[in-house]
Order: C-alpha cells, then structure tokens, then sequence
C-alpha cells in the first residue's frame, strides 16, 4: 500500500512510506517506535481498501523523530461597544514521526 489515513489525537492524516507527519503529542520519547492501529482508508496500485470504521489487521508504523511547538496563533476577543478586548496566545504541542511501514 503506497498510503493510508490514520486516526491520532481525534484528527486524520494520510501518510507515506518514508514522510515524516506532526501529529498531536505523544507519550514516547525521541528514538522510540509508535504503531497506528486506526487506519481508515488505504490504497495503492492494487486499489483502495475503506474501513468500516477500522481496516482489520492493518498497521503503520513509525519512529519518533522529535516533539516540539507549534507556529504561535494569536486569540483575539472583542464585543463591540463593550470596551472589552482580549489578546492571548497559544502553541499547540506536536511529535513528528517518520512514517516507516504501512502494512
């Protein structure tokens, strides 16, 4: 299978052999091996195979790379008329993992 789509975090991802992907934090430490077990759709040259909701028996696995932050995203609150106004900032945590085996 040349890629799939996992489930990490409460998001979706599609992967590749050999891609490196952020997804929210993990708990293993950098070096460590991480396996996804929730693939929601894979395909390839052989065609595309949908999981209702899992694909049975299907993994991808993975190295973890590093843990960092994210970009910083600015909040801003405002009502008008108010005179109230709020500015706060927030960098969400991220684990990248090289992708390397979807089987």
């Amino acid at each position: 299978m040349s890629y799939a789509i996992i489930r990490s975090g409460g998001k979706q991802f599609r992967v590749e052999e050999g891609a490196i992907v952020r997804v929210p934090s993990l708990g293993q430490r950098a070096g460590e091996a991480v396996e996804f077990e929730a693939l929601v759709l894979a395909g390839g040259d052989g065609g595309t195979k949908i999981g209702a909701p899992l694909i049975d028996g299907a993994r991808v696995a993975g190295t973890v790379v590093e843990h960092g932050r994210g970009e910083k995203m600015i909040v801003f609150k405002k009502k008008r008329r108010k005179q109230y106004k709020r500015t706060q900032g927030h960098r969400q945590n991220y684990t990248a993992v090289k992708i390397d085996s979807i089987g």
